[in-house]
């Protein structure tokens, strides 16, 4: 069986969630009936290979993202009728093509519709009226649409009526063997030593409630935080950055990408801090959940569901600041039930799994 991935910037993953998810679903392919094909922006990757991990991948000269990720997936989505058994799509921005689409393929289309796209801050009324259109016509085109939220699970059901297949992501492959001595030198680098900081890492979004992070710890002198993440890619990130930048407790990093720096950096946290407020279960937190670190995380219906209401929760930056402050709360107790929730539903083996069984 010959399945398509298309929506994503592509393999090896270097991006974001869905790029890590792909990743994964070809590392952990153990059938030899399955073969992968992954679409890739020819923009995004100077090394270019024709096989990874045993998936086929295709190149498409335009950019995944931005107003290109149209144009972008209904290219690729032609490319897979003619190639492919099944399509996995992530993401709803082509999916306004499939009405033209199902006039020329019957193909099978398991759909991840991601997190509610047309409810983020971040784009514009137009914007969000064409990705609500595109949410509409995945769900009415897809054989299987895929959340990875009960909450959007619930949300699909009372929206359009249907069914979907809850599929969470996965949060393991963060885990690595690094020595002592490994550790503290990547503590040092930061300025860091071990449980004497807060760590944060998003990007940076008013969704994700990095104002509220940031203003909570400037009212807490004696309270160190990590906050890492992309602030100049927008201005907001940049108004952040200059605002709090002066804070002696706040350590405002660029994005980190390498995964033994980040492994310290989460191991050695006093609590791990996560702000979004969209987007159904969100990788970094799954991935967060796995050093069994206290998880204080923004109230909203996604994050209760991922940490199965057994986390700390805040709704303000004056919340936050009593929840850390609060010596009376058992975060023992908080961080051991976060690696236990994790080993039991966030691990990728069993992920790719779930994936398989949607394509027949």
């Amino acid at each position: 069986m010959k399945v398509a991935i298309i929506g994503t910037v592509g393999v090896p993953a270097n991006y974001g969630g869905f790029e890590t998810l792909v990743e994964q679903l070809v590392r952990h392919n153990q059938s030899e009936d399955l073969q992968y094909a992954v679409y890739c922006s020819k923009k995004s990757y100077n090394d270019k290979r024709w096989v990874y991990h045993g998936a086929k991948t295709e190149y498409v000269g335009l950019n995944a993202n931005g107003i290109q990720s149209i144009p972008y997936d209904i290219l690729s989505l032609i490319k897979a009728a003619r190639k492919s058994d099944v399509v996995l799509i992530l993401g709803v921005s082509g999916c306004a093509f499939l009405p033209v689409f199902r006039l020329f393929s019957k193909k099978r289309l398991v759909i991840n519709i991601d997190g509610l796209e047309h409810r983020r801050d971040k784009w514009n009324k137009w914007a969000r009226r064409f990705l609500k259109y595109s949410e509409r016509q995945a769900v009415k085109y897809g054989d299987v649409i895929v959340t990875d939220n009960k909450g959007i699970t619930d949300y699909v059901k009372n929206e359009y009526g249907k069914d979907s297949e809850l599929i969470a992501y996965g949060g393991d492959h963060v885990l690595q063997d690094i020595s002592e001595q490994e550790a503290a030198e990547i503590l040092n680098k930061y300025g860091l030593t071990a449980d004497n900081y807060s760590l944060a890492i998003c990007r940076i979004e008013p969704e994700n409630n990095v104002h509220t992070i940031l203003e909570a710890f400037s009212c807490m002198p004696d309270k160190n935080i990590l906050f890492i993440g992309n602030w100049d890619k927008s201005t907001y990130g940049k108004e952040m950055r200059e605002r709090y930048s002066a804070f002696p407790n706040i350590k405002i990093q660029p994005a980190v990408y390498d995964l033994r720096d980040l492994n310290v950096l989460r191991s050695n946290c006093k609590f791990y801090l996560h702000g979004h407020s969209a987007g159904g279960t969100n990788p970094s937190l799954v991935e967060a959940m796995f050093f069994a670190k206290p998880i204080i995380a923004f109230d909203c219906i996604y994050n209760r569901e991922s940490t199965e209401n057994r986390a700390n929760y805040f709704s303000s930056a004056d919340e936050l600041v009593k929840v850390v402050n609060n010596t009376t709360l058992d975060f023992n107790t908080n961080a051991t039930a976060m690696r236990e929730i994790a080993e039991r539903r966030y691990r990728w083996k069993t992920i790719a799994r779930q994936y398989e069984n949607l394509y027949n």
